[in-house]
């Protein structure tokens, strides 16, 4: 089926029926199906809630014009040899960071590795002393919380299905690592709890990232997640800080740029298609855009475009290069449009050329800590509104995370025609 064909078969089954107001959403880098299915069903299901009477229209871009590895991927990096033995090192004697340092970035910390935490506990317990003799009947800490994980890996992903799935493996990988005893020994058991729940939660959405899923939790969505997973393995409902700035950022530098040279070669294969559709769309664009004109030519008046990240640059390139006056509104979310125009890498624009009359109103999305997001104004002055949406989330993990952040819906919901 071409990519013509597959877009207009789309939109005949688009949501709703009749003459209403059409939203084309136009997807960014890497996404193939059947994550493309579920993105855009999340974002027809956050559009519709807020709104009736609106007709989704998803274009699928990657199938057809999206870059693949012609050989294979021979030309990818092999996966350096890992060290059979991580060597756990305690913090470096540094001040205490403020109060107020923002928590995404323990998060980053937790991202690039996801037994970091623990990694700086165990490394505590090296140089503890022994506890001397057990009383009778005296169940290794270890043991309770070996058996709470295996009990969730046995539930499944359903045990907490906002979080998406890996949960259960997450669960059964940690239930056996090494890590668990030493920590065990050394902090109490709500501490513990704690701990393990984000190292969980972390290895959850790390493993969506690798899968380049374009649905990420918000910040908020996730804590309160990891908090809810705490307590299934015995801590108490929050109601304090739980310590994650202190104990990671002080390694945070370390720990990071050791996860990353282990990960060399997933971090190459999860951006292959990233940066292969982008340097595709640039080189070889006119396909993409003829086939969202035709796309755009088959509806009825007012019609918004909503591109993420690439899906934001097609679409502007689309408006740009000929007049489409079935369109009202364009959207972009973490888009590099903006950047791309000032750097003169545009295909439609170039610097300081200014934006064309028949360009509609545009309205761009970004997250400050989304470090793919720019902004509009200073180069489009009244002809852009660069409005910031925050998701909690630290960068890579705030590119995917839009598409879950429910005041980016109000934000279009808000302008649509």
């Amino acid at each position: 089926m071409t990519a013509v064909a597959h877009v207009v078969q789309q939109a005949s089954g688009a949501i709703g029926g009749g003459h209403m107001s059409a939203v084309v959403f136009i997807h960014g880098t890497g996404v193939r199906e059947p994550r493309f299915t579920a993105l855009a069903g999340r974002v027809a299901a956050g559009l519709t809630a807020l709104r009736d009477g609106l007709r989704i229209v998803p274009y699928y871009w990657g199938g057809t014009h999206g870059a693949t590895l012609a050989s294979g991927g021979v030309s990818l990096p092999p996966h350096p040899h890992p060290h059979p033995q991580s060597t756990a090192r305690g913090p470096a004697e540094t001040p205490a960071e403020p109060a107020d340092v923002d928590t995404t970035a323990a998060w980053a910390v937790l991202y690039a590795d996801p037994y970091a935490e623990l990694r700086l506990a165990a490394a505590g317990a090296a140089g503890a002393a022994a506890s001397g003799e057990r009383p009778p009947g005296f169940v290794p800490p270890q043991l309770k919380v070996r058996t709470q994980l295996a009990t969730l890996a046995a539930q499944g992903d359903a045990a907490f299905p906002e979080l998406g799935p890996g949960l259960a493996h997450a669960a059964t990988d940690l239930a056996g690592h090494p890590l668990l005893g030493p920590v065990a020994d050394v902090l109490d058991p709500d501490t513990l709890a704690v701990l393990v729940a984000r190292s969980m939660v972390a290895r959850v959405i790390v493993d969506a990232l690798d899968e380049d899923t374009p649905l990420v939790p918000i910040g908020e969505t996730r804590d309160d997640l990891t908090d809810k997973l705490a307590e299934a393995l015995g801590a108490p409902p929050p109601g304090a800080e739980r310590g994650v700035r202190t104990l990671l950022l002080r390694t945070a530098g370390s720990a990071a740029s050791r996860a990353v040279v282990r990960r060399r070669r997933a971090l190459t294969e999860a951006a292959h298609p990233a940066a292969g559709d982008i340097l595709r769309y640039l080189s070889r664009g006119d396909a993409v855009r003829a086939d969202l004109r035709t796309l755009v030519a088959g509806l009825e008046a007012p019609v918004t475009l909503i591109g993420h990240s690439l899906g934001g640059i097609i679409a502007l390139d689309t408006l740009i290069s000929a007049p489409l006056p079935q369109v009202r509104l364009l959207v972009t979310a973490g888009s590099q449009g903006p950047f791309l125009y000032e750097s003169g890498s545009l295909p439609s624009l170039e610097h300081p050329d200014p934006l064309p009359p028949h360009v509609p109103d545009w309205l761009n999305l970004y997250d400050p800590r989304d470090l793919l997001g720019y902004l509009g104004e200073g180069l489009f002055p009244g002809r852009v509104t660069d409005v910031a949406v925050d998701s909690g989330q630290p960068f890579p993990a705030a590119h995917s995370a839009y598409w879950t952040n429910p005041v980016v819906y109000r934000h279009i919901v808000d302008r649509l025609p």
